[in-house]
């Protein structure tokens, strides 16, 4: 009998919410531009990083306008410690300026819409969408390729593709809070440099657990 995908994702859906019934994003954030910024400055920095500099960000600049107004290089020292910051600072300023001026500082509901902003991608563009407007969304970071790899729903490290395949997959009403989870584990137990196979909630259904589990 061949690995039924629909199967194992409905499987990993209900373990990872038994597991982990909260699933929350870890960037603190209180209205949707600031879960936007906070996104954009967690590439390649932890979110308890982004979360330390953001009190102090949005606590200076409260509003859409307030960032578009802004001067770079004051966001650029406030942000400095999140790395890629001169990059970032202009980003930020750049997207709050179209946010603006384009949509009036309301944000945008779709993942193509989003994605026009300066410096967003997908994966943040989907964050949006499922957080802020609850609509179906597929959070593809580095924990949802890696691990969806490993259960064998997906393959490849291209974030549309992974999308693309886990899609017909996932029940929408389920998929961004899979993701949400799939971070958690991948921060807990399901570790980029040597999975804790022995103590995961999914070796039951995942194809790499049970190929090993074959070899020994």
């Amino acid at each position: 009998m061949g690995f039924d995908k629909k199967k194992t994702a409905l499987q990993a859906v209900e373990l990872l919410k038994k597991e982990y019934p909260d699933a929350i994003c870890s960037l603190v954030y209180t209205v949707p531009h600031e879960l936007l910024i906070a996104t954009r400055l967690a590439a390649q920095c932890t979110d308890a990083r982004v979360n330390i500099v953001c009190k102090d960000l949005f606590q200076k600049y409260r509003s859409i306008a307030d960032f578009a107004q802004a001067d770079l290089e004051d966001v650029e020292q406030m942000i400095k410690s999140c790395g890629l910051y001169k990059t970032k600072a202009r980003d930020i300023v750049n997207m709050c300026k179209m946010l603006h001026e384009e949509y009036n500082g309301i944000m945008p509901e779709t993942v193509e819409e989003l994605t026009k902003l300066p410096g967003i991608g997908r994966k943040t563009a989907n964050l949006m969408v499922g957080d802020i407007f609850h609509k179906p969304a597929i959070v593809c970071d580095t924990h949802c390729i890696r691990i969806t790899n490993l259960l064998g729903l997906s393959e490849g490290k291209d974030p549309l593709k992974v999308e693309n395949q886990l899609r017909p997959l996932l029940p929408p009403e389920e998929s961004n809070n899979f993701c949400h989870r799939l971070v958690l584990h991948g921060r807990a137990v399901c570790v980029a440099r040597k999975p804790k196979c022995d103590q995961c909630v999914l070796n039951s259904c995942c194809k790499h657990a049970l190929e090993n589990a074959q070899k020994k």
